[in-house]
């Protein structure tokens, strides 16, 4: 791999361009109104900034509205709260239509400690790697669905009610809620979001 290309892709502003993205490299926080209440997320774009710039372009086109949590998983310990679109879903490409939403994916992208760059198209194999990652599962982290083995679903997201270090440098985790999260536990699959709303 020439260097040029490999700089290409660790480079953040690179995959922005690729993807049509306004490039966010700050942090910025949303709201989400759902049919339980509202709980406020701190994105991360400093260290996620690709992640954080495609959902903040899907804020903007309204594709969250009025959209179902699709898909609830739950553990004893731990509830796993889908939303966004599921590509099985009809409605899906009927939204992607309406708002261009060209690409069905992202790269994956995961960011280490003394690290300028994020890394993109690459998960942890290794567990011992964990140690040395910006953001692990806990409660209240969003992340985005994988769409294969290296990229994040464009649309799709989820939370966590808890840690899971088993998925931890698997997934793009590119925020975490820091206001109302009791409700976290009190959404189910008849709940929906109204609306996100960027707050800063």
């Amino acid at each position: 791999m020439s260097a040029c290309s490999f700089k290409n892709e660790i480079d953040s502003n690179y995959h922005c361009q690729k993807l049509k993205l306004n490039c966010i490299k700050n942090n910025k926080v949303v709201q989400f109104k759902t049919s339980e209440g509202d709980f406020e997320v701190e994105l991360f774009g400093k260290d996620n900034p690709v992640t954080v710039s495609n959902f903040l372009e899907n804020v903007d086109n309204e594709i969250y509205v009025n959209s179902k949590f699709y898909k609830i998983i739950k553990f004893p310990q731990l509830k796993f709260i889908h939303g966004g679109f599921n590509p099985e879903n009809k409605v899906y490409f009927e939204r992607n239509q309406i708002f261009n939403k060209t690409n069905p994916s992202i790269p994956l992208e995961i960011k280490f400690k003394e690290e300028i760059n994020p890394k993109y198209n690459y998960q942890i194999t290794d567990p011992s790697e964990t140690k040395d990652l910006i953001y692990t599962f806990e409660k209240g982290s969003i992340a985005m669905v994988k769409s294969g083995k290296n990229k994040s679903s464009s649309t799709e997201f989820f939370f966590v009610t808890n840690k899971i270090p088993e998925l931890d440098g698997r997934y793009s985790i590119f925020g975490k809620i820091i206001k109302g999260l009791d409700l976290l536990e009190k959404i189910d699959k008849e709940d929906y979001i109204k609306e996100v709303k960027i707050s800063n």
